[in-house]
């Protein structure tokens, strides 16, 4: 039975028994403490704690999950994968453990015939909390000998989602593969045999005071009890294809076989060779499912997790001895295997095998250069009889040559040897905090979620704000450091919750509102405006009159010039984007925005900068879209209705099942969008392209001034071409080559000048060699030459000074202000390295003195720091060295 098959007799069965059919929710989670969703309940949470209320009693789905805490493991069992697929039905406050029991079984043990799933009930074993007798016997009404029931304790069969609120026992169900696979006995004797396939929560308490897994204080019942089932669908395929494990399943296993193709390796022959394929088979459909998603490699967050397993997949083939480009056969496998239960991967093959196979050509540059560096360390710490790599070589891979060091801990591991990785983490650590030394967040952090869940509860905050700059409402809530509040005084910052705001919440690459919110003697200053729960708007504010209280009348006033700038801003990239498709094709899709006041910045998939005659086409169709006066209208209906009209859903953005169509000038501009819009696309002004760039291998990003800030950008444009006309007493038009001219002339004057400081320091060798010294049994000449243009010619000097001192021992080191930073060279002839002195040395005890560092080998060496200023300490220190 295909795998897919095996999905939708799971979803036709409890759509059969009155399940509403839910689609899978995206890979890249919904919750921001998690990058991705990583298991069937993630998309439900807001449903299952009450946050939100469920839109159906009962539902059902197939829910695409990735999880890599594991990542190591992959390939070296039979059920750990990157990429699974989770079967779920869902009751909220309807049926409970009976119904639960019952869908279960029926649907395993009916014969294949009826379009059950066909397991032999004697393959089949239960175990159930240890107290939980009411399970135990709706298990036995059912049929199942109590001998193949068995009770677990909490850390078994207990869920929770390891905080204070909802939680159950849980009942799983496995699957008995045979003496083949180890004892009797059950899942409590061997769980290689025994094969969990499904697990039934049964979520009925309300608990606190959690301490662990296991340790926890239960409060009571929950009044609307819950069901939260899921049944891997990955586990049941491989025991319905009778093969091992679910790398060979008819998903995972053609990628397996496209490897093997391409290794010439079999399959089977030995241990360390079949974990590749199987590492190889796994990672390519997980890296496969998440750029369907919108994911793309980067160095962070959910991109640093793709770009991983797409480097492990390159790294397992090189072991299997290919080390050319592999991507566009492996992903086409994956792409074939999956497009019957995904045809997302089908329909999105360009944009996917775009970003896929420039991961792969962008990392086997890196393997080049990165590997010999790593092979040289790893040679260097055997030869001293070492164990471990200094952390300061891994870092320098990573930051580098961008060698991550999940890789460097693998080849590592492979030659016998460690990392120093408290080393390698410390100066991670270090560079991150250089990095964010001198950023600034834009916006306070909102509270822990859970603190709103009894606000949510109370319905959804109403938004007027597509028709209305003012509403009034009421204070539902205050929220002051995460924390209710019954008041907030005068010069507090406080987050706060109304029943209907006409101020927008930012969403959708929209920047929130500015404005005020006001009410009977207090006056609050809107500092932020976000959505910390589907359907709940807060207002971060600052009281900067009066004090604001629960229940009281409140009245949000929209900044109206701002939020006409910002609705010029979003009609403009939807124009911008429009007019990238018309003129690049359309893959040229979003990737990414931001629009405030007068401002956007679009980032789409492409992976070639733009030509100057493209940027301005693309500016022209958007800047005619304009002047034509395109009615911009917006509609509320299904996510079907919409996408069958044509609207794009654009990537990263999350949808319900009802949406909001934005067209301008009907089809050709028509996206899902919650943003606000100009009423004709007239009212947008004038869109100015500023800049276009590099986002990364596959995406480019293109930043635009709208409106007023357009003029006022032309504007200076104007003004600046006019003083330059007037100061180069030069026509307009020809500009470009009056100042090409000139840039010419200041080349070659700057050339001239290089070339005589050069000499005027050679002429200088002489008499830098008479003035030599002695230090210890060396000659010495420690002199500062003052300014020099380049480090090059003060090394050039030093070699020269040391060839005029003959064969006795003799050390050079020479110092100069190159541009503002302090550069000292150290050059030795072969009687000073014979009697001790070693330039590199030398060097960084110059070095740090100047406030920098340096090296380099025994007979010349360079370094260097920030202060010229204490060069003379710094020549003085190498004196006193070489006569120590």
């Amino acid at each position: 039975m295909k795998t897919a098959e095996i999905a939708q007799r799971y979803l036709d069965y409890f759509e059969k028994n009155d399940h509403t059919i839910v689609p899978s929710a995206s890979l890249v989670s919904p919750d921001p403490s998690i990058l991705f969703t990583i298991a069937g309940m993630v998309p439900f949470i807001p449903y299952l704690n009450g946050t939100v209320p469920a839109p159906y009693a009962r539902a059902a789905d197939v829910q695409k999950c990735i999880r890599t805490n594991d990542i190591e493991e992959v390939g070296k069992t039979a059920r750990h994968g990157t990429f699974f697929q989770m079967l779920g039905n869902w009751s909220f406050g309807d049926y409970f453990k009976q119904g639960a029991i019952e869908y279960a079984w029926e649907l395993l043990t009916s014969p294949e015939a009826s379009g059950g799933l066909g397991f032999d009930e004697r393959d089949l074993w239960v175990t159930v909390y240890e107290d939980d007798d009411e399970a135990f016997g709706l298990w036995r009404g059912i049929g199942l000998p109590e001998e193949r029931i068995q009770r677990f304790g909490a850390a078994d069969n207990y869920w929770s989602t390891g905080q204070p609120g909802p939680a159950g026992p849980c009942s799983e169900i496995y699957f008995d593969r045979g003496p083949k696979y180890g004892r009797d006995g059950g899942p409590a004797v061997d769980d290689d045999r025994f094969t969990e396939i499904w697990n039934l929560v049964f979520m009925q308490y309300e608990i606190t005071n959690v301490r662990s897994k296991t340790e926890f204080d239960v409060v009571g019942e929950l009044p609307k009890k819950n069901i939260d089932t899921g049944m891997g669908l990955e586990r049941v395929a491989f025991i319905k294809q009778g093969v091992e494990n679910m790398y060979e399943t008819d998903q995972v296993r053609p990628v397996l076989d496209r490897a093997v193709d391409l290794s010439g390796r079999r399959y089977g022959a030995n241990h360390e060779d079949d974990v590749r394929f199987r590492v190889i088979a796994d990672h390519v459909r997980s890296s496969l499912m998440l750029l369907s998603d919108g994911v793309t490699p980067s160095n962070e967050g959910r991109g640093y997790i793709l770009r991983r397993l797409m480097r492990r997949t390159i790294r397992s083939m090189r072991l299997l001895g290919v080390d050319v480009a592999t991507f566009p056969e492996l992903f086409s496998a994956s792409r074939d295997a999956m497009s019957t239960a995904y045809p997302v991967v089908t329909e999105d093959w360009d944009r996917i095998s775009r970003s896929a196979f420039a991961e792969e050509e962008t990392f086997l540059r890196t393997l080049a250069s990165g590997s010999t560096i790593l092979d040289l360390a790893v040679e260097k710490t055997k030869d001293a009889g070492g164990t471990s790599i200094a952390g300061d070589e891994a870092f320098l891979l990573h930051d580098t040559y961008g060698f991550p060091i999940d890789l460097t801990l693998e080849i590592a591991e492979e030659a016998g040897l460690s990392v120093d990785r408290a080393a390698f983490d410390t100066l991670m650590q270090e560079q991150r905090a250089r990095a964010k030394a001198d950023a600034k967040s834009r916006k306070r952090a909102l509270a822990d979620p859970g603190v709103y869940r009894e606000f949510r509860a109370l319905g959804e905050t109403v938004f007027t704000g597509y028709t209305d700059l003012e509403t009034e409402s009421s204070v539902l809530g205050l929220l002051a450091d995460g924390r209710a509040v019954d008041r907030a005084a005068q010069g507090e910052i406080v987050e706060v919750i109304l029943a209907e705001t006409a101020l927008y919440a930012e969403s959708g690459g929209q920047v929130a509102d500015k404005g005020v919110i006001v009410g009977p003697g207090f006056e609050l200053e809107v500092l932020d405006v976000q959505k910390p729960l589907p359907g709940l708007v807060s207002h971060t504010v600052e009281v900067t009159v009066g004090e604001v209280g629960l229940g009281q009348p409140a009245r949000s006033v929209v900044d109206a010039a701002n939020r006409r700038a910002a609705r010029q801003a979003h009609s403009a990239t939807h124009l911008v984007h429009a007019a990238l498709r018309d003129t690049l094709g359309r893959t040229a899709t979003q990737a990414g925005s931001l629009n405030r006041a007068g401002y956007l910045r679009f980032d789409f998939a492409w992976s070639q900068a733009l030509s100057e005659s493209t940027r301005s086409e693309i500016e022209e169709i958007a800047n005619n879209a304009v002047r034509e006066n395109l009615e911009v209208s917006t509609r509320v209906l299904s996510l079907d209705d919409a996408k069958a009209a044509g609207a794009m859903a654009l990537f990263g953005e999350k949808y319900g099942e009802t949406v909001r169509m934005v067209d301008i000038g009907g089809p050709w501009s028509r996206e899902l969008c919650a943003g606000t819009h100009v009423a004709t696309s007239a009212e947008v002004g004038l869109i100015n392209l500023v800049g276009e760039s590099s986002v990364g291998a596959t995406n480019r990003r293109v930043e635009a001034l709208v409106g007023l800030e357009a003029f006022r950008s032309l504007a200076a444009e104007r003004a600046l071409v006019s003083q330059l006309t007037t100061s180069l007493k030069t026509p307009r038009e020809q500009l470009p080559a009056r100042i090409a001219e000139l840039t010419a002339s200041l080349k070659a004057a700057e050339k001239k000048i290089a070339a005589f400081e050069a000499r005027a320091l050679a002429d200088r060798v002489p008499a830098l060699a008479d003035a030599a010294k002695a230090a210890g049994p060396h000659r010495l000449v420690a002199e500062s030459l003052g300014s020099a243009a380049s480090a090059d010619d003060v090394r050039t000097v030093a070699l020269q000074v040391r060839d005029r001192l003959g064969s006795d021992p003799a050390v050079v080191a020479l110092g100069a202000d190159v541009g503002g930073r302090a550069i000292v060279v150290v050059a030795t002839n072969e009687a000073a390295r014979s009697a001790g002195a070693k330039a590199g040395a030398l060097v960084k005890i110059a070095a740090g003195v100047l406030g920098g560092g340096g090296g380099g080998r025994d007979d010349v060496a360079q370094g260097g720091g920030t202060d010229v200023s204490a060069m003379p300490a710094a020549l003085t220190a190498i004196s006193e060295a070489l006569a120590a």
